[in-house]
């Protein structure tokens, strides 16, 4: 017996047994003298194919075919007519509920080649439906998949921005990492020229909101008046010199990221304003009326410690705990120097990018800035690169005396922390050369994956000569030891 059904609904108990002995052979056919009838036999068994007779009492065969689409939407319909109902076929064909129609009398084999026919439609339309299905079922696995590659390159890419694989680098890969897929409110929290604008722009990039706007406002860098105006907006007239209405960059950067940089800069005014935007959302321009709804992430930073800034009565507490949901410490240069030989090169490959030079460092002069604390932090040590690859005019090699006196001479002054100052003092200052040496070749090897020709070039060294200090320091291939978990001091 075939596997598709059919069903023959006719108010002439003759043309069914017709229908019945014609279709039986090679299908299964289920007979009905009305419509009520047909409409019960669909709602018990799985139909493939219709045919009915369109002049039947209580309801035509069109209108039950309309029926049919509340049961299987894919049913194949033919209809039988003895009439000429010409409108009424030509509208059913048109809107595309019948198959074919057949007029009385029929011939029993011509009938049965209109049923093949139309089956194996059905057959092809239903296996395009599989295919179709399939097809987006595996668009939408590409899809995910390839939003999970662009994520991940994106990912690698804010990575790749901070220099440096030392373990405070790692908890602040972690930090973001975290907070990735979420609105939480992050305090960034470190010194002047630790990266804050840096990590916030990571934030925002690795974040749902990462395709719209982020904006940027220091909060230090202009008077409490006009910090007012830049972030909420106002209306023409509102003061002297307000000639038309102006967006704040609160609304401006609606659906994605405002940057507060030295929030702790704030007046107690503008504290109580930020606050209330945190709390409901709305915001009213200066001089307006309206309050305005705004989607926006607030990310903050500060040098500051604000939590003796409370303490002085210099920042509100409430603030503080909406801004500091997340707080991330960056920490200075000096707590993480494991990570100065690896900017120290990125720095100076970024000089020779931009001014095609093939400038390099030498090892005495990487081992002046591993003494020097670098109390300018990142921006300090890039400022101090550059100036020294431009004093290194005819020179490949950047040499001590191309760096800035203050670090030149860091063994002269008491820029030298007690632990350095000590060993330099016992004559042991090239027993800590090698050491600071071998965890420069340790993080390169490690931050390039074990890759030595990469290393070797940020380092500015020859392959061979990272693979004979490699060999002097038991530093085997595939088997580089981690950080010390420790950050120098």
């Amino acid at each position: 017996m075939n596997d598709y059904a059919i069903l023959a609904v006719d108010d002439n108990e003759e043309i069914l047994d017709v229908l019945d002995i014609t279709l039986s052979q090679d299908y299964r056919v289920y007979k009905a003298q009305s419509a009520h009838d047909g409409l019960d036999v669909l709602s018990k068994e799985e139909i493939d194919l219709a045919i009915v007779d369109q002049r039947m009492p209580g309801m035509t065969g069109v209108e039950f075919l309309e029926k049919t689409l509340e049961y299987n939407p894919r049913i194949v319909k033919i209809l039988l007519t003895g009439y000429a109902d010409a409108d009424d076929l030509i509208k059913a064909i048109n809107q595309g509920r019948v198959y074919k129609y057949i007029t009385k009398p029929f011939n029993p084999n011509e009938l049965k080649l209109i049923v093949k026919r139309a089956l194996e439609h059905y057959k092809m339309e239903r296996e395009n439906e599989r295919l179709y299905q399939e097809l987006q079922k595996a668009h939408k696995t590409l899809k995910k998949d390839y939003q999970h590659l662009q994520n991940e390159i994106t990912k690698k890419e804010i990575y790749n921005q901070i220099i440096g694989t030392s373990p405070a680098i790692q908890k602040i890969f972690d930090d973001i990492e975290r907070i990735s897929n979420s609105d939480i409110t992050a305090l960034i929290i470190g010194e002047t020229g630790t990266g804050k604008e840096l990590i916030a722009r990571l934030i925002h990039k690795s974040s749902p909101r990462k395709d719209k706007k982020f904006v940027v406002q220091d909060c230090g860098s202009i008077p409490d008046s006009l910090l007012e105006s830049e972030l909420f907006g106002h209306t023409k007239g509102a003061f002297t010199g307000a000639i038309a209405d102006k967006k704040g960059l609160l609304e401006i950067a609606g659906g994605g990221t405002i940057f507060l940089d030295e929030i702790g800069e704030t007046s107690p005014a503008m504290q109580v304003r930020l606050l209330r935007f945190l709390q409901e959302g709305e915001l009213r321009a200066v001089g307006g009326e309206t309050l305005k709804k705004v989607d926006v992430r607030i990310l903050s930073a500060t040098h500051r410690n604000l939590l003796d800034e409370i303490k002085k009565g210099a920042f509100r507490s409430d603030l503080y705990y909406r801004i500091s949901t997340f707080p991330i410490t960056l920490p200075p240069l000096r707590l993480r120097r494991e990570d100065i030989p690896l900017l120290a090169a990125h720095f100076v490959s970024n000089f020779n990018k931009n001014q095609k030079e093939n400038k390099r460092l030498s090892r005495e002069a990487i081992n002046l800035l591993l003494l020097y604390n670098f109390p300018g932090n990142v921006r300090e040590l890039e400022n101090e690169i550059e100036r020294a690859a431009t004093m290194a005019n005819n020179s490949e090699l950047i040499l001590p005396e191309h760096l800035s006196e203050r670090i030149s001479t860091t063994l002269n002054d008491n820029q030298l922390d007690n632990e350095n100052l000590s060993l330099a003092k016992r004559g042991e200052l090239k027993k800590m050369v090698v050491e600071f040496e071998k965890k420069v070749i340790e993080s390169a090897l490690t931050h390039y994956k074990g890759n030595k020709t990469k290393a070797s070039s940020e380092l500015g060294l020859s392959r061979l000569g990272l693979r004979k200090k490699m060999m002097r320091y038991g530093l085997q291939d595939g088997k580089v030891s981690d950080y010390t978990n420790q950050a120098f001091k």
